[in-house]
């Protein structure tokens, strides 16, 4: 039987052909020449075999939300994903167990002919990019920028294979990792889905990760072909602009050692090069991908994304299809896609031998990942039932967290610190596993979580109570710091809200230039001659100066995953005062000297304070002189970003009615206590970029949605400017009773405006930007100064209307403002 290169396994050729004969029991297969193995005979009397309907269905991947077991018996669909966020029956808490009876559901589905389809096996794909990141209790590595620190590709390699494993334990066969992107430009939002700005970084790693998955019996996935990290100013899905050598020779790298490591599936990206975009470019998925790198397996899309090709819809890019894309990605609209592609087919738009050949390399990718003999996934799924979040995994992932750390300064040899001392623990992310794993965690943004959805994790703050403790010292946090105790040394941990692709996009790489509640924090300690630790969680190099100024040791953390006690293994002595752990991480990308670069604010950063490589020891004598705390960046307005194809800053999305005013919004969404509101995301031009609110009658006091900081923010200035809230909603179902808009200034501070006849304005089902100036609220009694919710929506009757932006803007004057008179003010009482 056929072989993956670079792995061990191989095929029951008797359970193999059994299924085969199943499958073609109408007619024997066809006759072939000698020359062909078993394997391409038995595929090629398949593919033989299948209608075109058939054919195209098993070019078609739908996402779990979307597809039904019993869609699978009607259309017979190659594939499912789950998606960031989603689980079986959309319950964030499913077991492995639920995992494996929707796995086994989708195959007896797509077994059965009854309806017509060709039963050929269902294979189930996931992004288990950091671990299997979208089921509880499983074991979360650090993502791919701390393993670049670590230079340990048999670390790598271990994490891949405890990967496999916990993935096995949920039924399901197909890995969409490793991402081997060579982030260039820091203020993309996928940085740290990259190992390295480094090629050769990256291409040390992605064989032996491709290796060790495949080892497993998983197919691996290596992403995004080709350049998603090299995109003018780090825009997500924007364009790279590179000679194709070298465009090749840098974002390409990690591509031979996967190909020569057998990797089954390379998914195309999202980006443009030379203002194409990839997945409807022959020239790049064919021409460079299969004929110069010589890969010849199965290219699969990226989600929606052959709807991003000129002249194509999510659901109809014959254009996608010629280019090379074998298995398309389309987790909604899968239906009509497969309609399209049959009528391009037919019509002549799309060769049938194009169909052929995609199909063709479908079937032997089912074959070499055993989808077509292995039963049901539960059965398999029940050797590995003990391997999610295991002990061995978890131990796996603690010393990944320990060996990519990076300690870029330690003034006096300050670290490691005597855990028989005292110490005080502060900062936001101190203890937040959430904060701390980063994106693509549980939900695609890393969104909604809690310390409660991590059993068996460890925040960082729990790892270093534990072991100070344990040793005799003393922790304590703001909350339970006696007036009289002298401390030994502060600790702060903070850093990087979670976020994913598109939302994690940044137009400078300074942190917290606006609210500087971080820098507040440390300056408030060494002002009392405090020794200050600083622990950075980050997905990327950040201009961080003040906050290097401010401390007396500085740890990079990246994003370590579950195991935060890791942490403390390196910061900590032993309970005899010796070092447990040296620091051995060193930097996969060099450490930003400026926000921008100097020279062109469009270009990466390229003059650096701390260079690729750069790690201390804490027996080194480096000393880091004082910075320049100067930013380069200079905003082009005062705009204030409330909502944007996500929450941006300080606010967070809330759902509120009578039984609980201040429910958040999960990264699904969510519903009000007594279920009169409902949000869900939704996709408008991108991907979950919009939420749909509906109210339904929802009693005397109403239900509301609202954007909330837990600092207040000053928008006088704005206010003196002539700003207005912005917004782009489209109203689906006109408001049954009254609509109120509201901004709050720490409640009951409040200006409220009745936005009824607007709302009733608006065309039905048609997309507007309108702007409410920020007058209205002032004179209904809104104080600018202090603005914690700035935008907040409420009725008592049913509603329905889609949001796609929430900006308090300075310069409304492009689009529509509301004209709010005396008579659309509510009192302020």
């Amino acid at each position: 039987m056929m072989k993956i290169k670079g792995s061990s396994f191989s095929r029951d050729l008797f359970a193999y052909l059994t299924l085969l004969a199943a499958l073609l029991a109408a007619n024997p297969p066809l006759a072939a020449p000698e020359t062909k193995s078993v394997d391409d005979v038995s595929i090629e009397s398949l593919l033989n075999r299948l209608s075109l309907k058939q054919k195209v269905a098993q070019m078609i991947q739908g996402e779990i939300a979307h597809v039904s077991p019993d869609d699978l018996r009607r259309y017979g669909l190659g594939s499912v994903l789950n998606g960031g966020g989603s689980f079986p029956n959309g319950n964030k808490h499913a077991t492995a167990s639920d995992w494996q009876a929707l796995a086994d559901d989708y195959y007896r589905a797509s077994i059965d002919t009854s309806a017509g389809n060709a039963g050929i096996p269902v294979v189930w794909g996931t992004d288990a990019v950091h671990g299997h990141n979208n089921v509880k209790g499983a074991t979360l590595f650090p993502h791919n920028i701390g393993l670049g620190a670590t230079r340990n590709p048999q670390l790598v390699a271990d994490i891949a294979r405890a990967t496999a494993k916990e993935v096995k334990a949920t039924g399901i066969d197909w890995i969409f990792a490793p991402t081997v992107a060579v982030a260039t430009d820091f203020r993309w939002g996928r940085t740290y889905e990259s190992y390295s700005s480094d090629p050769a970084v990256v291409a040390s790693y992605a064989g032996d990760m491709v290796s060790a998955l495949q080892a497993e019996g998983l197919a691996a996935t290596a992403k995004h072909f080709i350049g998603d990290g090299g995109t003018y100013k780090g825009t997500d899905r924007g364009d790279t602009r590179l000679p194709l050598q070298q465009l090749v020779a840098r974002h390409g790298a990690g591509y031979p050692p996967a190909i020569d490591a057998g990797v089954m599936a390379v998914m195309a990206s999202f980006n443009s090069w030379n203002g194409e975009k990839v997945h409807g470019d022959h020239r790049i998925l064919t021409d460079v991908l299969r004929g110069q790198l010589g890969f010849d397996g199965l290219i699969v899309s990226d989600w929606n994304g052959i709807g991003e090709v000129s002249g194509c819809t999510v659901d109809s890019c014959a254009k996608a299809i010629n280019a090379g894309i074998d298995m398309i990605m389309v987790p909604e609209d899968w239906l009509a896609t497969l309609n399209n592609i049959v009528s391009q087919v037919e019509s002549g738009e799309i060769s049938r031998e194009r169909i052929d050949d995609a199909v063709r390399r479908i079937l032997r990718f089912k074959a070499q990942a055993g989808v077509l003999d292995r039963g049901l996934p539960s059965v398999r799924a029940a050797e590995y039932a003990d391997s999610i979040g295991s002990s061995e995994h978890r131990a796996i992932a603690r010393q990944a967290v320990r060996e990519s750390l990076v300690l870029l300064k330690n003034e006096h040899q300050l670290l490691p610190l005597d855990p028989r001392g005292k110490f005080l623990v502060v900062g936001s992310a101190a203890d937040d596993i959430g904060t701390q794993s980063g994106g693509w965690t549980i939900s695609w943004q890393g969104t909604g979580n809690a310390n409660t959805d991590f059993p068996g994790g460890s925040s960082i703050l729990m790892g270093l109570r534990e072991q100070i403790e344990a040793a005799g010292g003393e922790l304590f946090t703001e909350d339970t710091l006696p007036e009289d105790v002298s401390i030994d040394a502060v600790i702060a941990v903070y850093g990087e809200r979670p976020y994913a692709e598109g939302q994690g996009d940044r137009m400078t790489l300074s942190y917290q230039t606006e609210s500087g509640e971080d820098i507040a924090l440390l300056r408030h300690y060494r002002q009392q001659d405090l020794p200050v630790v600083s622990v950075l969680i980050t997905g990327r190099p950040l201009w961080i100066n003040a906050e290097l100024n401010a401390s007396d040791s500085f740890v990079v953390a990246w994003l370590p995953g579950t195991e935060g006690g890791g942490v403390a293994d390196l910061l900590l002595a032993d309970a005899r005062g010796e070092q447990q752990y040296q620091f051995t991480g060193v930097l996969p990308m060099p450490w930003p000297k400026t926000d921008l670069n100097p020279a062109n604010h469009a270009l990466p950063v390229a003059n650096s304070l701390f260079p690729l490589g750069y790690g201390l020891s804490t027996t080194d004598n480096a000393t880091v002189a004082e910075l320049d705390e100067q930013a380069l960046s200079r905003p082009e307005n005062i705009d204030r970003p409330v909502f944007a194809g996500g929450e941006k800053g300080p606010w967070r999305l809330y759902l509120g009615d009578e039984l609980d005013w201040a429910v958040p919004s999960g990264p699904r969404g969510g519903s009000t206590k007594g279920n009169f509101l409902d949000v869900r995301v939704m996709d408008y031009r991108v991907q979950e970029d919009a939420r749909s609110l509906r109210w339904s009658s929802s009693g005397v006091k109403g239900s509301q949605a609202y954007f909330r900081s837990d600092d207040a923010i000053d928008m006088t200035e704005l206010l003196e400017a002539g700003g207005a809230m912005v917004l782009e909603i489209k109203v689906n179902r006109a408001p049954e009773k009254a609509v109120t808009l509201r901004m709050d200034c720490t409640w009951p501070c409040r200006g409220e405006v009745d936005f009824t006849n607007e709302l009733n304005r608006i065309a039905k089902g048609q997309w507007r930007r309108i702007a409410v100036p920020l007058s209205c609220f002032a004179r209904a009694g809104a104080s600018m100064s202090s603005i914690d919710v700035p935008f907040l929506l409420s009725t008592s009757g049913a509603l329905d209307l889609d949001l796609a932006e929430v900006t308090i803007a300075e310069n409304p004057r492009a689009i529509e403002l509301v004209n709010c008179t005396a008579t659309d003010i509510a009192e302020n009482g």
